[in-house]
C-alpha cells in the first residue's frame, strides 16, 4: 500500500503553529471533513462516559478542579483542565470538540448521530483492551455499544448510506496504558519472556477488536498509542530517586511496536483498511527532552494532586493546583494538561513520521482512495 509524503510538518514548526490554530479555532465554522468520529479508549480519550457509571471503583474527574479552563469552567469527566486530546483531534476534523459521551446519547441529541453524522465517544476511564482490566466499559463492551449505534443508523437511512458514511469516518482507538499498569502492579520485575508473552496476549486481543470494527464497516482508523507512562507523575512518585520507571516505558514501546506491526499485516489482508498511528510517545519524550523550546517548564510535577510530585492522588476539590497551568506538562498524576493535549494534537495530526506513521491523521481524513 503506497502513502503520499506530503502534508507533513517537522516538530520544530510545531509552536508557530500552535499559535496560529489557537488564533484560527475561533473563527472555523464546524464542518466536519469526515461524516462522523467514533472513539474507543481509557481516560486520555474519556469525555463523560464514567459520569453515567455508578460503583466506588469507578475513576471519575467530573469534579473541580477538573475542567477549570473548559468553557464555563465546567468539570466534564475529562482528566484534564480543559479539552483533551481527542478534542483537539476533532477540532482539526473541522468539528467542534469530541462528540458526545455514548451513554449521553438520548432523544433530541441522537438525530445527527443516528443518521451518521457527528459520531460518538466510547472511550471509558479505567478500562483496557483486556476484559479483565479495570471495572469499567471494556473495550469489547464499547465496540457492542458501537455495534447498537450502527443498528440504529441503518433503520433510520438506507443500509447503503449507513455503509458509506461509516467507512469514511474516523475510528480513533487510545488504550492500551491500563493493560500495562495492571499487568506491572502484578509482576515489577518481569523477565523477557513474561513481557514479551503478556505483550503477545494483548496485542492479540487488541487485534480482535480492531477487526470487529472492520467487519462493521469501519475502514479508516487511527491509533494513538500509548506515552511513557513510566515518567508519569504517580510512577514518579513511588521511584525513591523520583526518576521514571523503566520497566513500564519498556512495556509501552514493545507494545507500540507491536501495534504498529499488527496494523501494518491488517492492511495487506483488509481490503480498504487505512489506518495512522499517532505517537503520544514521541510527543511527551521530546517535551521531555526540551521543554523549554515548546514552552513548558514543569514536566515532574504535576499541576492538580497531593504528595510527591503531587502524584499520590487524583485531582480532587481540595487538591494543590497550580496557577500556570500551561507551563505544566501533566495536570494530575496521570494525565496531560490541556496545553500539552494541544501541542500532542497538532504533531499527531499533520506532523511527521516522528510522531504519526505511515500517514499523519490528516492525510488519513483526506485519503479518498
Amino acid at each position: 500500500m503506497a502513502f503520499p509524503v506530503n502534508n507533513r510538518i517537522p516538530f520544530v514548526s510545531i509552536l508557530f503553529l500552535f499559535i496560529l490554530v489557537s488564533l484560527g479555532a475561533g473563527c472555523r465554522a464546524q464542518i466536519g471533513r469526515v461524516p462522523a468520529i467514533y472513539v474507543f479508549g481509557d481516560s486520555t480519550a474519556d469525555v463523560g462516559n464514567n459520569n453515567y457509571l455508578t460503583g466506588s471503583g469507578v475513576a471519575k474527574a467530573n469534579f473541580p478542579h477538573n475542567g477549570i479552563d473548559f468553557p464555563s469552567r465546567r468539570p466534564t469527566g475529562r482528566f484534564s483542565n480543559g479539552y483533551n486530546g481527542i478534542d483537539f483531534l476533532a477540532m482539526h476534523m473541522g468539528f467542534k470538540r469530541s462528540p458526545p459521551p455514548s451513554l449521553s446519547i438520548t432523544g433530541k441529541s441522537s438525530i445527527q448521530i443516528l443518521r451518521g453524522s457527528r459520531g460518538a465517544n466510547f472511550a471509558s476511564a479505567g478500562s483496557g483492551i483486556l476484559d479483565t482490566t479495570g471495572s469499567t466499559i471494556t473495550l469489547r463492551k464499547q465496540v457492542e455499544l458501537f455495534a447498537s449505534i450502527k443498528s440504529n443508523i441503518t433503520a433510520r437511512i438506507t443500509s447503503e448510506a449507513a455503509n458509506d458514511a461509516i467507512s469514511k469516518s474516523i475510528f480513533i482507538l487510545s488504550t492500551g496504558g491500563n493493560d500495562i499498569f495492571a499487568f506491572f502492579s502484578r509482576n515489577n520485575t518481569p523477565t523477557s519472556n513474561d513481557k514479551a508473552s503478556f505483550i503477545g496476549s494483548l496485542v492479540w486481543e487488541f487485534k480482535g477488536h480492531v477487526e470487529e470494527l472492520y467487519n462493521l464497516g469501519a475502514r479508516k482508523f487511527g491509533v494513538v498509542d500509548v506515552p511513557p507512562i513510566g515518567c508519569c507523575p504517580y510512577p514518579r512518585s513511588l521511584n525513591p530517586l523520583g526518576g521514571c520507571i523503566d520497566t513500564l516505558n519498556e512495556l509501552a514501546q514493545s507494545f507500540n511496536q507491536a501495534v504498529k506491526d499488527m496494523m501494518h499485516g491488517l492492511s495487506y489482508t483488509l481490503g480498504g483498511f487505512k489506518y495512522s498511528i499517532g505517537s503520544s510517545y514521541a510527543v511527551v519524550q521530546n517535551i521531555i527532552k526540551d521543554p523549554n523550546a515548546l514552552g513548558i517548564k514543569e514536566i515532574k510535577t504535576a499541576c492538580c494532586g497531593s504528595g510527591k510530585f503531587n502524584g499520590q492522588s487524583s485531582c480532587m476539590p481540595n487538591s494543590t493546583i497550580c496557577s500556570n497551568r500551561h507551563e505544566f506538562l501533566f495536570w494530575d498524576m496521570l494525565h496531560p494538561t490541556h496545553s500539552t493535549s494541544k501541542l500532542a494534537a497538532l504533531a499527531i495530526y499533520s506532523g511527521s513520521q516522528q510522531f504519526a506513521s505511515p500517514i499523519n491523521f490528516m492525510q488519513l481524513v483526506e485519503d479518498q482512495s
